[in-house]
């Protein structure tokens, strides 16, 4: 089953962060993982109630120790790109769309939750794998952190163990970096290239990438640079 980390950037006040902690405890969850929060205290500790082993036992971490470690990462966000032409919050998915895209995969998923007066930056969104958003009414879009995690954990809560084990972050990141290269040598336009880097790491993240499938691709990378570097010749099997 997957292992799902609750991931808070940079929380502004304490009371969030121990009310996200017993939002996580309802549901069976207890990796709390903080980067950077504000000092924590009493009302955090009151917050948490009876979650308090969650409150304390929050792992302190950079965001690049949590996307080293992470096999996949999600980035919540309400702030949506109006097109598919702008890659960076888009496409995006819903709570039970995300479950069931890691549902049948083993490994570690680590949920970004933003600063709650202006959420992640673009830098932050750029290097996760999906974008997660809550449906909410547009008369008052803006949701408490505690209750955006209570969500997401409700969806994601009581997932069936997985039944085979998604590729880790460095396999993928080194497939990414291979697909760049390889935008490099075909002569993709400069000014395009990022985005559509930022595309596939997009649509790596939804397919789930068994260590297999990684391989494959490097494969047809390699096969494709082979016959750009042989005009004409036939490739030995």
């Amino acid at each position: 089953m997957p292992e799902i980390a609750i991931v808070l950037v940079e929380p502004l006040y304490e009371g969030n962060v121990g009310s996200v902690a017993r939002a996580m405890k309802n549901f069976g969850f207890t990796r709390l993982v903080l980067v950077d929060p504000c000092p924590l205290g009493d009302e955090a500790h009151a917050h948490a109630s009876h979650a308090l082993d969650v409150l304390e036992g929050a792992e302190r971490k950079t965001l690049d120790e949590v996307y080293a470690e992470s096999d996949l990462v999600v980035a919540t966000t309400g702030e949506l790109s109006k097109s598919v032409c702008t890659s960076m919050r888009m496409p995006y998915y819903t709570p039970s769309e995300i479950r069931s895209i890691v549902a049948e995969v083993d490994g570690r998923v680590s949920i970004l939750f933003g600063r709650e007066n202006w959420g992640l930056n673009n830098d932050e969104v750029s290097r996760c794998d999906l974008i997660c958003t809550i449906p909410t009414a547009e008369i008052y879009p803006i949701m408490n952190l505690s209750h955006a995690v209570a969500v997401v954990c409700y969806e994601l809560a009581h997932l069936p163990r997985g039944t085979y084990r998604l590729a880790g972050k460095t396999q993928r990141e080194a497939l990414i970096e291979h697909f760049g290269n390889f935008l490099a040598r075909i002569e993709h336009p400069d000014h395009k290239r990022a985005n559509t880097l930022l595309m596939l790491r997009r649509v790596l993240g939804r397919t789930a990438l068994t260590t297999r499938e990684v391989t494959t691709f490097h494969g047809l990378l390699r096969r494709t640079e082979w016959h750009l570097d042989h005009p004409g010749e036939e490739q030995s099997p």
